[in-house]
């Protein structure tokens, strides 16, 4: 199925506090809005409904995806409505839509709606309510409620695209959620298993729980790796891949990319996975010459097989000459290309040993990098 997704955000959360609405309030290192657009991303064309005087801090937090903002409306179904005739004429068969304070939605649960509608016009998550259920007032039980039945609501909320705006557009009044305006056009639908963890932030005390739920019981590796080469005849050096000018060269069983290789051993010593000598022996001839682009790939896809997210790089280049200043953006870009990170991701810089040691005799390059490593 053609699938949009329509992340509903153009309320303004005031039970959650904070100067922003919640959905633009910083959760674990993000936006709010940021951790579901993220989440959702993968399951189909994202549109996000925003109240208008959001629309600039809405276009940041959005920075680096394709989503499309609509401008809400008074009432949540009339956001709702706003966002799916923005997505009228685009072809979809099926559309979720979700709450974007929901944002510790696990994948599991949009999956289990996605495999519902193929059979159904209309599906929801939810969870049973195991609860007693009580009535009070002032403070008092007034009695008791049979909770046979009973379910807590969830999204996303999944609807075949032509029926949904249908019955939006019939259904002008304030409704709960999007399975009220359904069923009051008729609509079945069929429920799906929910999730503890798929969480809706209304309240303060909400951040801190979401907050341990996204960070998880997160699986950090630091790697460092170090490396020197000395000089030997020569016109140019290699330094993350950029060929630079110089009177000599370093001198290796490869191209001896000092800084590439302070980098790659940071990689593997981040999983706990030697160093390249292991992977790649200097007694093998086959080795004689080559490229450390070779030694490079070969860490970052190793990390990504065993499940992890190359976070950061970080890579000091310790000589007196060349100067690295002036390459230092090339590098990094080049560092990017290989290692398939966003530039951001990977510093590259420079320093002396104020002419002391063996880097102040300019003998030869000393590299320290450090990786960060998270498992996805």
């Amino acid at each position: 199925m053609n699938t949009a997704i329509l992340i509903v955000a153009a309320g303004r959360g005031t039970r959650a506090g904070g100067v922003l609405p919640k959905q633009w309030q910083r959760l674990a290192g993000k936006a709010v809005a940021r951790w579901t657009i993220e989440a959702m991303a993968p399951f189909g064309r994202l549109v996000m409904v925003v109240h208008p005087d959001d629309r600039e801090i809405a276009t940041e937090v959005c920075a680096g995806l394709d989503v499309l903002l609509v401008d809400g409306g008074h009432e949540r179904s009339d956001s709702v409505r706003l966002g799916l005739e923005a997505l009228e004429n685009e072809g979809f068969d099926s559309v979720l839509i979700h709450d974007v304070a929901r944002c510790c939605i696990p994948a599991e649960v949009v999956d289990n709606v996605l495999v519902a509608l193929q059979n159904a016009p209309c599906a929801a998550p939810a969870l049973a309510v195991t609860d007693a259920l009580w009535t009070g007032a002032e403070g008092l039980v007034t009695g008791v409620r049979d909770r046979a039945g009973l379910y807590r609501a969830q999204t996303p909320q999944g609807f075949h695209f032509d029926a949904i705006l249908a019955a939006h557009r019939a259904h002008r009044l304030p409704s709960a959620d999007d399975v009220e305006v359904a069923r009051a056009a008729g609509l079945p639908v069929s429920i799906v298993p929910g999730s503890e963890r798929n969480m809706k932030i209304t309240t303060p005390e909400d951040f801190s729980r979401a907050s341990k739920l996204l960070r998880g019981d997160m699986d950090v590796r630091l790697g460092n790796g170090y490396d020197v080469h000395a000089f030997e005849d020569g016109d140019h050096v290699i330094l993350c891949g950029v060929r630079i000018p110089h009177d000599r060269k370093l001198k290796g069983h490869s191209d001896a990319d000092v800084a590439m290789h302070a980098v790659t051993d940071a990689l593997y010593g981040a999983m706990a996975e030697g160093d390249i000598g292991r992977h790649f022996p200097p007694s093998d001839p086959q080795w004689k010459g080559a490229a450390s682009e070779i030694f490079l790939k070969h860490a970052v896809d190793l990390a990504r097989a065993n499940g992890f997210t190359i976070s950061n790089i970080d890579v000091t280049i310790i000589c007196e000459r060349p100067k690295v200043g002036p390459h230092a953006a090339e590098m990094t870009q080049e560092m990017a290309r290989i290692m398939g990170l966003d530039a951001t991701r990977i510093s590259v810089k420079a320093t002396t040993s104020e002419r002391l040691g063996f880097t102040g005799r300019e003998e030869g390059i000393a590299a320290i990098a450090t990786a960060t490593l998270v498992a996805s």
